[in-house]
């Protein structure tokens, strides 16, 4: 089997609180799709959590209209240690998180009537395409971009995650990853100066290179249909000393935490990412052939990226549908071809309602 990148799972947040970080991202992002909720110890995350197994509550959750979901994530055997300064654009790892609309100025209108801190106003990138920029209430940054694909029509005026914006502090080592491993082979711009769609970003106002990654091919593993497409952005500050994101801090605290791909041939991305330079640094499928993940089961590894962004891979075993009539999906036997859309729709059923 070759190794298949399949899409954008989930963006990790790690959060103070999930309940409420939940609820906000419910009310405003419709992120209402619950997964799976699971509270447990991430045992096998020893290399990024200073060297202790961490009681964890995670939530997996998705927006029906398509993209990737959140896995909120909070500690619960420690305080969450949340950035001691604001972090700047092109601080090395996770800086924002894409998420995707298709209607722009409907976006822009409903979160500015809804009182969410937006930074600018719509602007144009280096492509041409719109977006713009917000703060969610537990400063995170966010980009809306404009994009036409939408796997469900729902009231809500954004999808899921369409990718990320990530600071790197050598463009060209960072690059291997991203088109490598991630199969991320088409450069849509790869610009370098000073940008005004970045100018009112915290510490956007400086000189940055910055490249625009996607797929050339459609995707077609289980799920693709409802990931859909996606974009990296790799951002180098070129003016300023970079600085982590995470120091003095570990994985799971506030912030993004990992960006999470949905693969096939996990067995082949050992050996692969190995000869490349970045061998796996938590794999599950060293000592068991699944791991269970409360509801569902399957293979997660971890690799590092230069600027020290985790990337998390997932292969999925089996997945829940419709848990009340048992019913599940074991992909071990089913095989990974898209999933009709019939049957993805029904994740609505999973919909998490507040009064």
């Amino acid at each position: 089997m070759t190794v298949k990148i399949n899409g954008i799972q989930q963006l990790g947040v790690g959060v103070e609180n999930l309940q409420e970080a939940w609820k906000w991202y419910r009310e405003h992002f419709a992120m209402d799709i619950r997964m799976f909720e699971d509270e447990a110890v991430a045992e096998l995350m020893l290399p990024h959590t200073a060297g202790k197994p961490r009681p964890r509550h995670a939530v997996l959750a998705l927006n029906m209209q398509g993209g990737g979901g959140f896995e909120i994530w909070q500690h619960k055997g420690k305080k969450p240690q949340a950035p001691e300064t604001e972090l700047h654009l092109g601080d090395l790892g996770i800086n924002i998180g894409k998420l995707k609309t298709d209607n722009i100025q409907k976006a822009f209108q409903t979160f500015s009537e809804s009182g969410l801190e937006i930074l600018g106003q719509i602007e144009k990138d280096p492509s041409g395409n719109e977006h713009f920029y917000l703060k969610d209430n537990f400063g995170n940054l966010w980009e809306i971009r404009n994009e036409r694909e939408v796997f469900r029509a729902e009231k809500s005026v954004n999808g899921g995650v369409l990718g990320a914006v990530i600071g790197v502090k050598n463009m060209d080592e960072s690059l291997k990853v991203y088109t490598e491993i991630l199969q991320y082979d088409k450069i849509v711009f790869d610009e370098t100066g000073v940008f005004s769609d970045l100018d009112k970003l915290p510490g956007g106002e400086g000189k940055f290179r910055r490249v625009l990654l996607k797929h050339s091919e459609k995707r077609n593993g289980a799920f693709s249909p409802f990931f859909g497409s996606s974009y990296i952005e790799l951002v180098q500050a070129l003016d300023r000393e970079p600085r982590d994101i995470f120091e003095g801090r570990i994985w799971g605290d506030p912030g993004f935490i990992h960006l999470c791909f949905d693969i096939n041939g996990i067995d082949e991305l050992r050996e692969q990412v190995k000869e490349i330079g970045f061998p796996f640094t938590v794999d599950s499928a060293r000592d068991s052939d699944t791991f269970d993940m409360g509801e569902a089961a399957g293979s997660f590894a971890y690799i590092q990226a230069p600027e020290g962004t985790l990337i998390e891979f997932v292969e999925t075993h089996k997945i829940p549908i419709l848990k009340k009539v048992g019913w599940f999906i074991d992909f071990r036997k089913r095989g990974h071809h898209p999933l009709p859309n019939w049957l993805l729709k029904l994740f609505r059923f999973k919909r998490v309602k507040d009064k």
